[in-house]
């Protein structure tokens, strides 16, 4: 019997947008007995080359929520992303509701703290966010009861939110014929990785899980739902039975390969202020840049 509230029988509406400019699926989960709503891993548009940021995908997401006259509760960010910026402060500005994240954002914030040299003044503390969950930990969508389950590996703060019969993976795992995440990232670990992978396997075969991110391997059609059996069958880095060993084997061997994210930068120092953009001293938006840093 599964430690956790899971209510298969509970089916919200989902409705997914996909940003194409980041291969970024964020999501309004609404609860089916209310106009109750949450939305997960948003997205603020950046242009890194000319230092400008924008709204467009998550004035989407607003205009979405308003024309279906939906109440936002919560804003959920998965864990600290580190290839989109997150819109959650511009989105609660506009339609209110709690920033929620797990507990182990303090981990991250003071690894990359110290990375980007952000001082004193920069609380390490998460207390940016509204809300800090820790494995196991309920809240609700209205009537419906939602939990987090702590899946640390691709970064040491990621957790996986259910919602009735819709789990939001964030980046522990992709479509079956995408895999799985990086672990190399400071605080990833192969191992947790795998681990964590487990946790979400053990969920039931029918519950549905959704991705934040896809790239149409093999030239498919972007995708971003699949099923907790679909995974534990197909999943090329996890499925059939695939070993601890193997998979520790491959991820390590695989991310020695693959290059630093293009908004990493970016990403980390605002992601790990719940959305903000950081500020100099005289108060103008300024990120910094730190040489041979990551």
């Amino acid at each position: 019997m599964s430690p956790h509230p899971i209510r298969m029988d509970v089916r919200p509406e989902v409705k997914a947008f996909f940003d194409p400019a980041t291969n970024t699926i964020s999501y309004v989960v609404k609860d089916p007995g209310s106009a109750a709503c949450a939305v997960i891993d948003t997205v603020m548009d950046i242009d890194y080359a000319a230092g400008r940021i924008t709204y467009g995908h998550a004035d989407a997401m607003i205009a979405y929520i308003r024309e279906h006259g939906l109440e936002l509760e919560w804003i959920i960010e998965t864990h600290v992303h580190a290839d989109h910026l997150s819109a959650a402060p511009y989105i609660q500005g506009e339609l209110g509701g709690r920033i929620g994240i797990g507990d182990r954002i303090m981990v991250v914030q003071d690894t990359f703290g110290k990375i980007f040299n952000e001082g004193t003044e920069f609380q390490r503390d998460g207390s940016q966010f509204d809300a800090l969950f820790a494995d196991g930990d309920t809240y609700r969508v209205g009537g419906m009861q939602a939990f987090a389950i702590y899946t640390p590996g691709h970064t040491p703060a990621c957790m996986v939110h259910v919602m009735g019969d819709a789990a939001f993976v964030g980046d522990t795992l992709f479509m079956p014929d995408g895999g799985s995440a990086r672990a190399d990232f400071p605080g990833g670990d192969a191992g947790q990785l795998y681990d964590s992978i487990q946790k979400v396997l053990a969920l039931p075969d029918a519950m549905r899980l959704f991705m934040c991110h896809d790239y149409g391997p093999n030239g498919r059609d972007i995708a971003w739902e699949t099923t907790v059996a679909a995974e534990r069958e197909h999943n090329i880095h996890v499925g059939g039975g695939k070993t601890r060993e193997d998979f520790i084997r491959f991820r390590t061997e695989r991310d020695r390969q693959l290059a630093v994210p293009k908004l990493i930068i970016p990403s980390l120092q605002v992601n790990m202020r719940a959305g903000e953009i950081p500020r100099d001293k005289d108060g103008r938006p300024m990120l910094k840049v730190p040489v041979n840093g990551l």
